[in-house]
């Protein structure tokens, strides 16, 4: 019976944290046991009862699925644009055009997203690499915005024509863009708990020589882009109960 009653015991007090209850029971004695959101205090001791589940959380756990989506968007985009030019020459009315363009100006806007959070996962390091953070944050952004002036007028004529885009946003735009999340990169690959091996931004910066060097070139160098950020890894969640 003993065995039974600490036995529902038990079962029901992880079903009611698991539920996001919480709940408490006290006992006579110094063997009292208090029972909070996600774990269990014992009169002079601390115990985390769901440890593993929550080393398990991340922050930002969309980090990744940002970084593969924006890459797979700009392959798609690389072979969107080799299609359209296999009978020599690019139809800016056509499909294909159109649609890659529209791919390459949503992983754009992804690519602005990961960086905002990678900023953000990198406010825990010292006051150096904080403000390098933000200031390569600016420039990619910055530089974000320049390449969808850019992509938009490849999309729209009319747009285009309305607005003529300068030199300093055609050719500024996407090296502030490069420069700023290769900085971010750099940062992540190095800091503490590390978030992307060493070789990630490597691979990246590869990628993005391989496009500067020929647009042709773009889907090998949204693949190596994509290799470089598969395995980013975000820090796990902090601020277990207490």
């Amino acid at each position: 019976m003993k065995l039974a009653a600490m036995w529902i015991y038990r079962s029901a007090a992880n079903f009611m944290i698991n539920a996001g209850l919480g709940v408490r029971v006290s006992g006579g004695g110094q063997g009292r046991d208090r029972m909070f959101l996600g774990g269990r205090r014992r009169d002079g001791e601390a115990m985390i009862t769901d440890d593993a589940r929550a080393a398990g959380r991340t922050a930002y756990p969309w980090l990744r699925p940002t970084a593969v989506t924006a890459s797979l968007l700009l392959l798609a985009y690389g072979l969107l644009r080799l299609l359209d030019g296999l009978d020599g020459h690019r139809d800016k009315d056509g499909w294909a055009w159109n649609l890659g363009h529209t791919l390459f100006l949503l992983g754009v806007v992804l690519f602005g997203f990961l960086m905002v959070g990678l900023r953000a996962v990198l406010r825990d390091g010292s006051r150096r690499r904080r403000t390098l953070a933000d200031v390569a944050t600016v420039a990619g952004l910055v530089g974000a915005v320049g390449f969808g002036w850019v992509i938009l007028g490849d999309l729209f004529a009319g747009f285009a024509d309305a607005v003529d885009t300068p030199d300093l946003v055609l050719f500024g735009g996407p090296l502030l863009f490069e420069l700023g999340l290769l900085t971010l990169l750099t940062l992540a690959a190095t800091a503490r708990p590390r978030l992307l091996p060493a070789w990630a931004p490597v691979l990246v910066l590869a990628g993005f020589v391989a496009i500067a060097v020929n647009l042709d070139l773009l889907p090998i160098g949204a693949a190596l882009v994509l290799a470089g950020l598969l395995p980013i890894s975000p820090p796990a969640r902090t601020g277990a109960a207490r």
